[in-house]
């Protein structure tokens, strides 16, 4: 047994635990979770999407091996234990080759569940849920299970041809956009409990064939919407009255747990909330880069009151001018006028200015202002003014003024939270405002 699937044996048997997924290849944000997951104790499960990460580069320009690879180098680089590390694949399936033939884009499909379960990555989400060229709108529930379960099929025998140990699985689509809803003015609803069951039903009989009834014992969990996701400006917090039938439903299944993505942005007490109430698998992307972005302006910030101006990085200027000149990650998901979109660009929930962190004129201005700022440390007056956490940590004694590091343990922050509300024994590490408001979300 896995330690993924230990977990989750855990939480079905009563245990307050969950497992929290770090859905980012930016490198700060690794090294914040390495951090975090090595104070909490826990497991550190990093997943890359279909997108991201695929046979051909994705746009980070890396495939599952080299991918890995990175990953495993900053764990060395930092001392981060290797059996802790998981890797996962999310959303995977045709979703990059959606304008191609179905069958042409299943190809592409089925090498991206090979290359990634070949590069030993365990935790694997099927996503054939998307139309491709040709196919109905919206696609047939018994499609979406059969190209499941065709690339279960795949994955199963190249984990066996690799002497790898059998990969497990979360199926289900019913999930917000991936980074987040362009509005939330349209409500968000639960999923129910018979549309829950329906999803299982259909993926237990495309499972049904001799080969793949052992992958299906490693399903472990099913994707569904608790009714949390955010927008560019907005959060939808997690109401567990509301997802009560839900949970309820999950406790006569055998084996599996809920899987909740689009959590960014919840409080802390909502996080506790989701893992009680078997939501105990928790995604978390935008957020982390958000808090990345934070700390760099912040950083730039200081840079501008400490240095003169032909000195300074510009760091923000400079990101927005990229993100001008390089439209396609913002402009078909931002909308208004001039003012609106700079705003949206910069500062919106959605984050997508994290896909311009590795363009050459973003990485030297943020190179530039970290060298700046380790020449010129800023002093507390500017720390406590531009990142007061991260003031009293160095007043504490448990940070240091180096700009990395204070990059570092804004974005720790926020992936904390996670981990405490996924790690054993965590209760009595909340503050008390944070315990008091879980308290009152246990009112269901």
């Amino acid at each position: 047994m896995s330690a993924v699937q230990s977990l989750i044996a855990a939480h079905r048997n009563g245990e307050n635990v969950g497992l929290y997924s770090i859905c980012s290849s930016n490198e700060q944000v690794l090294l914040a979770s390495m951090q975090v997951a090595k104070r909490y104790d826990t497991v550190l499960l990093i997943e890359a999407t279909s997108n991201q990460v695929d046979q051909f580069g994705g746009y980070t320009g890396m495939n599952p091996v080299q991918f890995r690879a990175y990953v495993e180098a900053l764990a060395q680089a930092h001392g981060f234990p290797a059996e802790r590390l998981i890797l996962g694949g999310d959303h995977l399936g045709p979703n990059a080759w959606q304008k191609l033939p179905a069958e042409q884009a299943m190809a592409h499909a089925r090498d991206l569940i090979a290359a990634y379960v070949a590069a030993g990555f365990h935790k694997i989400h099927l996503d054939c849920s998307m139309s491709c060229a040709g196919d109905p709108h919206p696609l047939p529930d018994e499609i979406v299970a059969a190209r499941s379960a065709e690339l279960a099929r795949i994955a199963e025998r190249t984990a066996a041809e690799a002497s790898l140990p059998p990969p497990v699985y979360v199926i289900g689509t019913e999930v917000p956009v991936p980074g987040g809803e362009a509005s939330l003015e349209g409500g968000l609803a639960v999923t129910t409990p018979a549309a829950a069951a329906r999803t299982l039903e259909i993926h237990r009989q495309a499972f049904a064939a001799p080969d793949l009834a052992p992958a299906w014992e490693r399903v472990i969990a099913l994707v569904v919407q608790p009714g949390v996701d955010f927008d560019h400006s907005q959060v939808h917090g997690y109401a567990p009255a509301a997802a009560t039938a839900l949970s309820d439903f999950v406790e006569s299944q055998p084996r599996i747990v809920f899987e909740a993505h689009s959590t960014d942005y919840q409080t802390e007490a909502a996080l506790h909330a989701l893992v009680r109430d078997h939501f105990a698998i928790l995604k978390v992307g935008p957020a982390a880069t958000f808090a990345y972005r934070e700390a760099l302006f912040a950083l730039a910030a200081i840079e501008n009151e400490l240095l003169p101006e032909a000195e300074r990085s510009h760091l923000p200027e400079v990101l927005d001018r990229c993100m001008v000149e390089k439209p396609k990650h913002w402009q078909n998901h931002y909308s208004g006028d001039a003012a609106e979109l700079r705003l949206l660009r910069g500062y919106a929930l959605s984050d997508r200015c994290r896909y311009y962190w590795g363009e050459s004129e973003v990485r030297a201005a943020v190179d530039r202002l970290i060298a700046n700022l380790r020449r010129h440390v800023p002093p507390m007056i500017l720390l406590s003014q531009f990142l007061p956490e991260q003031q009293r940590a160095i007043e504490a004694g448990a940070l240091t003024a180096d700009p990395l590091a204070l990059v570092q343990h804004r974005i720790a922050l926020r992936l904390g939270e996670y981990a405490r509300a996924c790690a054993r024994n965590q209760a009595g590490a909340r503050s008390g405002n944070e315990t008091s408001a879980a308290s009152a979300l246990s009112e269901r």
